[in-house]
């Protein structure tokens, strides 16, 4: 029997439609602004630069002749395609789950929008303390980061409930 997609975690697929609106816009902006590794400050410890990032987080398999294009494609498709079961199986109300899930596919569709159009992914945002720099990033990359930060923060709000819940089954 099927539910209305009202009620289920599907509810929240607008939140992953903002992240890939914010991402796109915000790359497109970079590209159009932007010539390939410019760097403009903009607070104390953070500049845009504009990079494009051929592997995977932090460049991973960045200069393996290209084949790591498709590689990663694939597993942001099944990583999207895992997300939305979830989100559908989900009630509605488990809010904390489907909010992580989706920026977690948001953000793994505007990477894999860039991999797929570009060749690469656009990243811009460059945190720094004096000389050492994060990897650059995006957007899309802080979705799925804080997506991934609520699905640990939900196991340490209520973890004797997902206890109880699995002593039942």
């Amino acid at each position: 029997m099927s539910r209305p997609v009202l009620a289920t975690g599907l509810r929240w697929l607008w939140l992953m439609l903002v992240v890939i609106a914010v991402d796109f816009g915000s790359k497109q902006w970079i590209m159009q602004n932007f010539t390939l590794h410019e760097s403009l400050p903009v607070l104390p410890s953070l500049n845009f630069f504009y990079a494009h990032n051929y592997g995977a987080a932090f460049s991973f398999l960045a200069d393996k002749g290209g084949w790591q294009r498709w590689f990663f494609a694939a597993i942001a498709v099944a990583i999207v395609v895992a997300l939305l079961v979830i989100m559908y199986r989900n009630a509605a109300e488990k809010k904390l789950n489907n909010i992580a899930c989706a920026l977690i596919a948001g953000g793994a569709l505007g990477n894999l929008f860039d991999r797929a159009w570009h060749g690469f992914v656009v990243d811009f945002i460059d945190f720094y303390i004096g000389d050492w720099h994060f990897a650059t990033f995006n957007i899309a990359d802080c979705g799925i980061c804080i997506g991934a930060a609520l699905i640990v923060l939900e196991g340490f709000i209520n973890p004797s409930a997902r206890s109880a819940k699995n002593k039942g089954q």
